[in-house]
């Protein structure tokens, strides 16, 4: 028979410093992807694939994410299991409006769309290794 320990909740403050650091290294992976994609010319520039919109959305993710760890922190007894799950899926929906872009952006491409997907996939990963305990017992660990 196994226990299951309690997680711990983190403090607001504590909260609001993983939160802050999960947008500034969302911001900084992602701007620094665009950089290189950028300047490597594989990729045409296009509306979304530009610096506005992908520094605003990976900030605005971020900040999502870290709202969504809070609230769950308090609601549920594995916070760090259930924000990975939701996570997931919530990494999942947001290829939706990507892939939407195919259909209703003449300047979208294939490979265009598939670097705003990975950009999506930083922003969960960093959130993800920033917020809960998974990331935090890698790095101790």
């Amino acid at each position: 028979m196994s226990t299951v320990t309690p997680t711990v909740q983190p403090t607001l403050s504590v909260l609001a410093r993983r939160g802050l650091t999960a947008v500034a290294v969302s911001i900084a992976g992602n701007g620094l992807l665009l950089a290189l994609v950028l300047a490597s010319g594989v990729v045409q520039p296009f509306m979304p694939l530009s610096y506005p919109p992908v520094l605003f959305l990976s900030a605005a993710g971020a900040i999502g994410a870290t709202l969504v760890y809070g609230l769950l922190s308090r609601r549920v007894e594995n916070p760090d299991r259930t924000f990975l799950r939701v996570a997931v899926a919530a990494l999942v929906l947001s290829f939706l409006p990507d892939i939407g872009l195919l259909f209703g952006d003449p300047q979208a491409t294939i490979l265009g769309v598939l670097v705003l997907m990975v950009m999506h996939v930083v922003v969960a990963a960093v959130c993800v290794g920033t917020l809960t305990r998974l990331g935090r017992a890698r790095r101790s660990g």
